[in-house]
């Protein structure tokens, strides 16, 4: 018999294994999502299973609810037997290097038996990899590279963003649970919304410490402790993501979620401001030399003479000069946005149909939707041709019928290797907004990168730029171009920059946003959401904003949807 985690790392593995065959990406995010619920499940876990309701946990369906009682009762998965059976042993460790098809590591296994990355590497460094069919002297010399960045990023235990969130929620979640509780909040890199984090960091008040400490070791998802007193412990969640809880008495939270929520550089600034003004900003304190403790963040700020600083922005990036002089703007809020941008339906690679955004859009009350699929370059993801155009148009118009909330016609058009847009001009014109974006051809250098820029840019029809630089958090980094020249030209041209929220994006990063804003370059903050979940990602794409300092006068979708056509027409 198996216990809930070790059947959730199961679920990872196979979810793992039909991603190298190749399988429906949807069918993998169920094994991912199915572990997570395990692992998050509050619940009498085996009470469950033993009265076959396994699909009362959110995020199990009939198939999971099988496969996790099956491996629940024998302590075996025949999906995962069979799995493994078809594919070379290894084939799990080896897909981690990037660009290595199930083919490449079929023939690898065959050739010189190669199961682990270690293998490959000796294999590599004695020159045997390049001598099989398939290979050569290049990819060889890639492979050694891309195994030492593969070993450099495990050696990173960071998280996504998004995930942290998630794992951070459902344990706040359980300490608001203890009744020694008085409140708790996330600081630290999480708090700043930093796109990947490496601990979740709690601060937590309390006059009973160590209920509460005693009430966060009983949390089901946590695997592992590594430091532990009656004020603090540090530890590790089923999933391997490091989580730390301090617990602080009532008076101190004030003080201590600020000084764990700033970089280091924001933090001893303050402090070095704090003491010419008499504020003693020392861990826990926050105080008037003498005098009362400070009750909330916006009054230690206040007492330094300095404007409110939002977390997001406590970087040590000029955020404290600018609050010093009064000149730091009030940055986005969720609230501001007023309609959905960046949507992919059926029609190229989204899971959902237009109606089904159209309304999951609408409830979270938007205003406005873009339906912008994938254009016919997009092979991969189902580009929607020109001959497909008509059809979805006449759907989209169908649907408006139906739904409150407008729908724009959009594309994500590609920016093809020689800078033009793979649409011709005069259906381009009969968009209500254009996406702009680069999906091949990431390697080119920086010249032919920035040429390519320079060229679509140009180009007379208004564009949103798309994902800007292509990079894929912890997985792909941003295409090399001579970004100050290209921003030069966005702001000359017709043109604006998205934000883009999917949490492997999260692009353009913040410092690239600051440096368009300060050249008067507006932005459309989106979610490039593939289903009716993924409309949620906005928030990344919203705290991604207020990092570069983004104010809603600086953002598109802020404004109702009459105005917001007028401003990305074609």
């Amino acid at each position: 018999m198996k216990d809930r985690f070790e059947i959730a790392a199961e679920l990872r593995v196979i979810g793992r294994l039909l991603t190298i065959k190749g399988e429906n990406p949807f069918k993998v995010q169920a094994y991912e999502r199915g572990a997570r619920a395990l692992e998050t499940f509050h619940g009498d876990f085996d009470k469950l299973v033993k009265a076959g309701r396994l699909k009362e946990i959110a995020g199990v369906g009939n198939a999971l609810s099988a496969i996790i009682e099956e491996t629940y009762r024998t302590g075996e998965c025949w999906v995962l037997g069979q799995l493994r059976q078809e594919l070379p042993a290894g084939a799990v460790e080896l897909s981690e290097v990037p660009g290595l098809s199930l083919k490449k590591i079929i023939a690898l296994s065959e050739a010189l038996h190669i199961e682990t990355v270690a293998d490959l590497k000796s294999a590599c460094e004695q020159g045997l990899v390049s001598k099989i069919k398939g290979f050569g002297l290049k990819s060889q010399q890639k492979l050694r590279t891309d195994i030492e960045r593969l070993e450099s990023r495990k050696q990173d235990r960071s998280v996504l963003l998004s995930y942290a969130i998630e794992q951070a929620e459902g344990v706040l979640g359980y300490l608001r649970l203890c009744p020694a509780l008085v409140e708790a909040e996330l600081a630290g890199d999480l708090r700043r919304q930093n796109e990947t984090v490496e601990e979740i960091l709690i601060v937590a008040a309390t006059d009973q410490p160590k209920l509460v400490i005693d009430h966060f070791l009983r949390l089901p998802t946590l695997a592992r402790t590594i430091d532990l007193t009656n004020e603090r412990c540090v530890g590790f969640l089923a999933a391997g993501t490091k989580v730390r809880l301090e617990a602080v008495a009532p008076d101190e939270f004030v003080a201590t979620l600020h000084a764990r929520t700033g970089a280091p550089n924001h933090i001893v600034k303050l402090q070095n401001i704090a003491r010419s003004k008499g504020l003693d900003l020392t861990f826990g304190k926050a105080r008037s030399t003498g005098g009362t403790r400070c009750k909330s963040e916006d009054e230690i700020y206040q007492r330094l003479g300095l404007q409110y600083i939002p977390p997001e922005l406590r970087e040590d990036q000029g955020e404290i000069e600018a609050a010093m002089s009064r000149e730091l703007s009030q940055p986005l809020v969720l609230e501001d946005i007023r309609g959905m941008t960046h949507c992919h339906t059926i029609y190229s690679d989204g899971r959902n149909t237009i109606e089904e955004m159209a309304l999951a859009a609408e409830a979270m009350g938007m205003k406005y939707l873009t339906v912008t699929d994938h254009s016919p370059s997009a092979y991969y993801a189902r580009g929607v041709s020109i001959d497909r155009l008509r059809a979805q148009w006449d759907e989209i118009a169908r649907v408006q019928e139906r739904v409150k909330i407008k729908l724009l016609r959009g594309t994500e058009s590609d920016i093809l290797e020689d800078g033009s847009l793979d649409y011709p001009d005069h259906y381009l014109a009969q968009f209500d907004i254009v996406i702009a974006s680069i999906h091949s051809r990431h390697k080119l250098d920086a010249d032919q990168m920035t040429h390519r820029l320079l060229r679509a840019l140009k180009l007379p029809v208004f564009k949103i730029w798309g994902h800007p630089l292509g990079r894929l958090i912890q997985s792909r980094p941003p295409f090399a171009c001579r970004m100050e020249e290209v921003l030069d030209a966005v702001a000359v041209s017709r043109c604006a920059i998205e934000v883009n929220g999917d949490p492997h994006r999260l692009d353009l990063a913040p410092e690239w946003i600051r440096a368009a804003r300060e050249r008067g370059i507006k932005f459309i903050v989106s979610t490039d959401a593939h289903s009716t979940g993924a409309l949620n990602y906005l928030r990344y794409g919203v705290s991604t904003a207020r990092r570069g300092w983004l104010t809603r006068e600086e953002v598109l979708n802020t404004l109702d949807s009459a105005p917001f056509m007028k401003a990305v027409h074609p």
